[in-house]
């Protein structure tokens, strides 16, 4: 009965591991939901709401192989500005995690930004809460960026490459779901490609003026100082 028994758990052990993908090369759609009623403030908030969808939603692709990723815009989306606008729509970043560079381009007003930097270095701490996420099975992590800012994000270490949407990074895994509740927005996977891949996408953007993540949020501290309590949320929604 014993060698039974043993023989039973390793047969049993043999199936899971054929089960359990690990993937190195692929493309994930992201959708990026945002609540922009949660702006909305004063006397004209519900006549705004009233013209306004409470929600509105941008599509991204990361298409990743091996070491290296890019996260830019995808599909169309039929997501309509909301009250202050909507900064971030078009960024664009180059992860390469062998060198722990990124390259990324993004629109500041009228100005266009090749921001050269090192990866972001977050302090995650890993939780036993698990939640599926386009057929993954995720873990929950947490941090903390830009000194105030709570992120929650799920991960999978099926998917072996330690990125994320934006330039979120540093899990032991890929990161498909995050959730940014002071921007009230989140980013979730809605599926998950392993064929069709064209790895020449994967390369870094080039136009722009090229920037640190240092002089781009000096411009931005600048351009944004009469804009109040709002300025911080638009830098972060540009910064991350």
């Amino acid at each position: 009965m014993k060698v039974i028994l043993i023989a039973f758990s390793l047969c049993c052990s043999q199936i899971l591991s054929a089960q359990t993908q690990f993937i190195s090369k692929g493309k994930i759609e992201f959708e990026r939901r945002t609540n922009v009623w949660a702006e909305l403030k004063g006397s004209f908030a519900e006549q705004i709401k009233k013209a306004t969808p409470q929600y509105q939603s941008y599509y991204f692709n990361y298409e990743f192989d091996g070491n290296k990723s890019i996260y830019q815009p995808g599909r169309e989306s039929d997501a309509k500005p909301g009250f202050f606008g909507s900064p971030a729509n078009d960024n664009e970043v180059y992860s390469n995690y062998s060198t722990q560079i990124s390259i990324a381009h993004k629109n500041v007003f009228e100005k266009s930004f090749l921001i050269e930097d090192s990866l972001r270095k977050a302090t995650w701490k890993i939780t036993n809460d698990f939640r599926e996420i386009a057929g993954f099975n995720c873990r929950r992590a947490t941090t903390i960026i830009m000194d105030s800012v709570f992120v929650v994000a799920f991960y999978t270490d099926e998917i072996m490459i330690p990125g994320g949407p934006e330039s979120f990074n540093g899990l032991p895994g890929m990161i498909l779901g995050l959730v940014i509740n002071r921007l009230h927005t989140t980013w979730y996977a809605t599926k998950v490609e392993v064929t069709g891949v064209n790895v020449k996408n994967i390369a870094p953007p080039k136009s722009g003026k090229k920037s640190t993540n240092a002089e781009v949020l000096e411009t931005l501290k600048k351009s944004l100082s009469d804009w109040g309590e709002y300025a911080n949320k638009y830098i972060w929604a540009i910064m991350i």
